[in-house]
Formats: structure tokens, sequence, C-alpha cells
């Protein structure tokens, strides 16, 4: 019988117990993607003063990891974040999707099912690809005529129903109708107002972060 040697096997023992106890390798910080328009690309203000930048702050401040990309274009609409999302999948793989289209789309008096179409669209690619969604409710001026904008406010909160994702309500709670809010345009939010913004999307985000 062959004597083991003791010895010589102590030293691996304790190097495996090294490793178990040591951390796992830090995986690629998780992404939240922005897919927006005017109201996430900071229209109007310093990019560094919008709610999209202030919530990479708050997120570094309160211990999360997650990196945000902003991948908002002022004007663009459902269809145009359909031309866009596919390729910022691939190159951003995210964890978390915040999806803040719409409001142009009202604007140019598109029908509503149109865009439902298309927002059930873009949540299902962003589904497919392991990401986590959160739509924006959106609203627009009463001039539109009741029929229409209560039909068009509806449509997220039915959306958003049908896929199970968490409804992020009105961004502009609390701004809207603050003159000192909005820039002289009547539609885009001022810097003061983005960190109201921010604490209206980071009550349904937070939830999801905790998960």
């Amino acid at each position: 019988m062959t004597k083991i040697d003791h010895s010589r096997c102590l030293p691996l023992l304790v190097w495996w117990l090294l490793l178990s106890f040591l951390p796992a390798a830090r995986a690629e910080e998780p992404v939240i993607l922005v897919l927006g328009d005017s109201l996430s690309a900071a229209y109007g203000i310093p990019v560094d003063q919008g709610w999209v930048k202030l919530l990479q702050d708050r997120l570094t401040e309160r211990g999360y990891p997650h990196r945000v990309v902003n991948a908002s274009i002022s004007g663009d609409t459902t269809s145009g974040g359909l031309n866009r999302l596919p390729a910022a999948l691939a190159q951003q793989h995210p964890a978390i999707l915040i999806l803040e289209l719409g409001a142009n789309d009202g604007l140019r008096g598109q029908p509503p099912m149109a865009m439902a179409a298309n927002l059930a669209q873009l949540i299902e690619l962003a589904q497919k690809a392991g990401a986590q969604v959160l739509l924006a409710e959106m609203r627009i001026p009463p001039n539109y005529g009741p029929l229409y904008t209560q039909k068009f406010q509806a449509t997220f909160g039915e959306v958003a129903h049908q896929y199970a994702i968490p409804l992020i309500p009105f961004m502009l709670d609390g701004v809207a109708g603050h003159p000192e809010l909005i820039q002289d345009d009547g539609l885009h939010p001022r810097a003061a107002g983005q960190p109201r913004i921010l604490d209206n999307v980071w009550t349904v985000l937070e939830p999801v972060l905790r998960q």
C-alpha cells in the first residue's frame, strides 16, 4: 500500500479552503438602459442636470452597482425606438430597460392602437433579451380632445397590465403645470424639475433594484 504524504496534501487543502471563501470574480456592472425622447435626453438643459444623470448619481450614492446608459433622442417616437432598440440591446445587454416613449406619437396625433402595438414589440424585444422592463406613462395636452387624450393615457396602463410590467405613473407629475419648472415651450422641464422626475421614476425603480 502506498503511504500518503500528508505533509504535501495539507497545503493543497488550505489552498482549496482559501478559494472557497474568496469572492467570485466581479461581473460586469448591470446596465439600466433608458430608451426615451426629449424628456430623458435633457432637452434644453445641460445633460448632467437631466434626470438620467441624476439617476446614475443616486445609484452610486446608495451603493447600487448599476451603470445607466441613456439611449434617448429628442423627437423620437415608438416606431423610432423600434428601429434603435435591437442594436442597443445587442451592445449593452441591459438588466433593466426604462421605456419612455410615446409622447411624440401623441403630439403627432398617431392612433393609440398603433402606439400600443409598437410598445408591445419594444417590450417583447427587451424581455427576450433578458431585460426587466419599466414603462413610463405619458400624457398630452387636453387640446387634442378628451376622447383622444384619455385613450392615449390609458394605453400605457393597458400595455403594462398586458405584459405584467411595472408602470411609472406620469413622469412629469408635480412638474407639469408649474411654470417655474417648465421651459418657455410649455412642454419640457427645466433643470429645477429634474429631481422631481427622478423621484417619480425612483419610486417604481427601487423595488425592482431590490429584487
